[in-house]
Formats: structure tokens, sequence, C-alpha cells
């Protein structure tokens, strides 16, 4: 569906959000493939989850932008939630702490992971490049930008189950971020879209969600370009990024 084609009812925009899903999330990227078969080094592995909690640990400063925009309190109360998600709240830990479960399992420094000098370069603008948009731009937009996590639980499925298949040292406990994701997306993403649907109703204002869609999936494939590129093919570390030990990257 071309944004020429806008405005669209409901429904249409609907299908135009999840045709993006189908042709730009990561799911689709070679990186995410190589790690659902098998095909990872540990050393890779220890690299993609090292840079994906520079991602991670960003979500709830993001979401704390918009909320601090947010006049409604009921808006600011739905957001919240995602803030305890990966914050935690009153003893249950959360979605931070489970994703250094998961790099501890890999045999990461915690202390290398938690302060994220390691990442690679890329990996930081495209996550900063993320909660500066939610920050700044129209608060429909922002929240178009977190529909990604209405492809969310497929990729997860593929994920977890490609990683306990191939990778005898890693365990089900060490993918526990997972786990509650699978609940937490789907809630996150069904308020996310009816607020979409029912305030995006302008051919501009549908143009700027899908093109806020598009965005968000930039900077998820932006980050596996990066892993790729630097642990894969052609294997260029820059400086001061993370090296596994004894994989030959």
């Amino acid at each position: 569906m071309n944004d020429a084609d806008l405005p669209l009812p409901p429904a249409g925009l609907e299908d135009a959000l999840r045709a993006i899903g189908r042709e730009r999330y990561h799911d689709r990227h070679p990186f995410h493939r190589l790690m659902r078969d098998g095909h990872l080094t540990r050393g890779q592995l220890q690299a993609w989850a090292l840079n994906r909690f520079r991602y991670q640990s960003a979500i709830p400063r993001k979401d704390a932008a918009l909320i601090a925009r947010l006049d409604d309190p009921a808006m600011r109360q739905e957001w919240r939630r995602r803030l305890v998600d990966h914050d935690g709240e009153d003893g249950d830990e959360g979605g931070i702490a489970r994703w250094l479960a998961l790099t501890d399992a890999l045999g990461l420094d915690r202390e290398m992971v938690v302060t994220g000098e390691a990442a690679l370069p890329a990996t930081r603008f495209a996550v900063e490049a993320y909660v500066r948009f939610v920050a700044e731009r129209p608060i429909l937009e922002a929240i178009a930008s977190s529909l990604t996590e209405l492809f969310a639980p497929a990729i997860i499925r593929d994920r977890v189950a490609g990683m306990l298949a191939n990778y005898p040292f890693v365990d089900p406990s060490a993918l526990a971020y997972f786990d509650r994701r699978l609940s937490q997306a789907p809630r996150d993403s069904g308020f996310a879209l009816r607020y979409v649907l029912e305030h995006a109703r302008r051919a501009d204002q549908q143009a700027a969600v899908l093109a806020a869609l598009r965005f968000k999936c930039d900077v998820l494939w932006a980050q596996l370009d990066a892993l790729h590129h630097a642990y894969v093919a052609p294997g260029h570390v820059p400086p001061g990024a993370f090296r596994p030990d004894g994989d030959g990257c």
C-alpha cells in the first residue's frame, strides 16, 4: 500500500502497518537466521547479547521520555507499565535484570555489559536515534514507532527454539527474558495499535505513522547490520568494541 493511496479506513491502515512488518522486520535479517539455525559461535552470540543490552537498557528511557509528554493520566498509567516491565518493581525483577542473566550465562563480564562501552558505535547511534525520535516527534508517531511489538512474539519463539536446539551452553533459565515478553508484547502492541488506528485519520497522519514504523524497523535492522559486519563478514570490529576470545573474529 503506497502512502499516495491514503487516507485508509482503520482496517486498511492496520493492514498497511502489518505489511511493513512482513517486509522490514528483523526476523528477515541474515544475522537472525544464522543465530536461529545454530551457525553462530559462542563469541558471536556474546556480541549479540552485549549489543542488544544497549537497546534493552534504553527502552525505559524512551518510555519515560514519552510519559513526560503525556497530559492524560490514564495514558501515563498505561505506558508506565512498560517501565515496570523493564525496570522491575517491589522486588520483582524486570526485563533488564533478566537480560543480564542471559549475558551472565554467556560468560560476559557484567560491568562491561552494563557500561555499554564495548557496544558497537552503530548500535549506540541507532539506539540513541530511537530515544530521540520518541522524545521529539509528535506523540502519535512516537507511539506508532513501538508497533514493532506486533511482530515480536513470532521472532521470540523462533529465536528461543533455535537457541535451545543449537547451543548447548544456553539453557531455558538464561532465556527467561523472552518468556515474559510473549505476554507483554501483545498487551502493549494491542494498546498502541488501538491508539494509532483511532487517532491517525487524516492522510498526513497515516503517512507519518507508517513512516514511524519503518523508522523503528530500520533501527532494529541497523543493529543487526552492524553485528554482521563486525562479527560475521567481513569481520571489521571497530576500535574499542567487544572482541570475542578464540573465535577468530
